[in-house]
């Protein structure tokens, strides 16, 4: 993996909103009798305990690498173990990104997601400036406090550099038997870039809306899964650079090209078949948009059911694309989204 500029560094960690923080390492779970494969494998997970997923961890692409989150609530810092040149670990809200003068500085818009950035600069023993890597974190909880996320990316390798997410239920779920449920929320997102770009900072936000429906009837169940069919949808996406400018229009403009007339982003949707759901409330399977009739994105979403009346969703979506802008020619977007979704 080849380093582009030694910049700035973020990187991240969280915790539960009682203060005990998330770990880097899948809750053993106990009591389920699937095989299904997600990632970050939780053994043997139940629908009457926590879950918590992790990216899983690949030396060649970076993924993963990010470990042993924890919040500080009381200095409003997370830390995290796992990534060189990232500061000492402390990592404060990103005061330099300001989307509009009605959302705080360090919060992307709409969404409520706080955005978490590192020290620029390490002194080692003799004072000498140590430059550091370009890593932001985004972290997003429940109004319950039952299900968070957070995603932290870097700006600062030519391809994907290291980093990881994590997805967590603090508590158990009941799934319903019957009938079909509706769930609504927000979606924030980190893009990062493989291949040479000229991002400022080599990252951007992205913000959108989302829903999610699953029919608890159908499909049939099977050995090890629950059939009920998933369906899901992220809409209205906004794309920021670091510093906040919204830079949707010149994703659109470019994916129009000469012929093309969309006024946003394509909607990015879920893959719809049987098997997708797990007896513990776990739930994965493809997504993919569309850009004038040809695949766009694509990718997969992981997610986890929570609640006494299954009354919330949180996941996380990670998909590709190659970056239609000119001045990016060539190079791949990997869009990594968190999501919060309420019946």
């Amino acid at each position: 993996m080849r380093i582009l500029t030694p910049s700035l560094a973020a990187a991240l960690m969280l915790t539960a909103c009682d203060g005990n923080p998330f770990t880097g390492n899948p809750d053993p779970g106990g009591g389920g009798d699937s095989d299904f494969v997600l990632t970050g494998t939780t053994t043997n997970p139940s629908r009457g305990k926590p879950i918590t997923r992790v990216e899983n961890q690949d030396s060649v692409s970076g993924n993963g690498y990010a470990q042993d989150f924890i919040y500080d609530p009381e200095s409003d810092t997370f830390l995290v173990d796992n990534l060189a040149f990232d500061g000492e670990n402390v990592y404060t809200r990103d005061v330099g990104f300001n989307a509009s003068p009605a959302d705080a500085p360090g919060t992307l818009p709409n969404t409520g997601v706080n955005i978490f950035a590192g020290d620029q600069i390490v002194r080692d023993e003799q004072g000498e400036v140590v430059g550091q890597f370009t890593y932001r974190a985004l972290y997003g909880t429940s109004t319950s406090g039952q299900t968070e996320f957070a995603i932290v990316r870097t700006g600062s390798y030519v391809e994907y550099g290291f980093g990881g997410f994590i997805y967590k239920r603090n508590g158990s779920v009941t799934l319903p038997t019957a009938g079909q449920a509706h769930f609504e929320g927000d979606y924030s997102a980190v893009r990062d870039f493989n291949g040479p770009d000229t991002i400022v900072g080599g990252i951007e936000y992205v913000t959108g809306q989302m829903v999610v429906d699953i029919d608890f009837d159908d499909f049939n169940d099977s050995s090890g899964v629950i059939g009920d069919g998933v369906k899901g949808f992220v809409y209205d996406r906004q794309v920021f650079d670091i510093n906040g400018n919204d830079v949707t229009g010149e994703i659109v403009a470019a994916l129009n090209g000469d012929t093309g007339t969309a006024s946003e982003l394509p909607v990015m949707t879920f893959t719809v078949g049987p098997n997708v759901i797990t007896p513990a409330g776990e739930v994965t399977a493809g997504v993919f948009s569309f850009s004038q009739g040809v695949l766009y994105e694509n990718g997969t979403y992981y997610a986890v059911i929570s609640g006494e009346g299954a009354e919330e969703i949180v996941g996380i979506i990670v998909v590709e694309s190659t970056d239609p802008r000119e001045n990016m020619d060539g190079v791949t977007v990997r869009e990594t989204g968190g999501f919060i979704v309420y019946n």
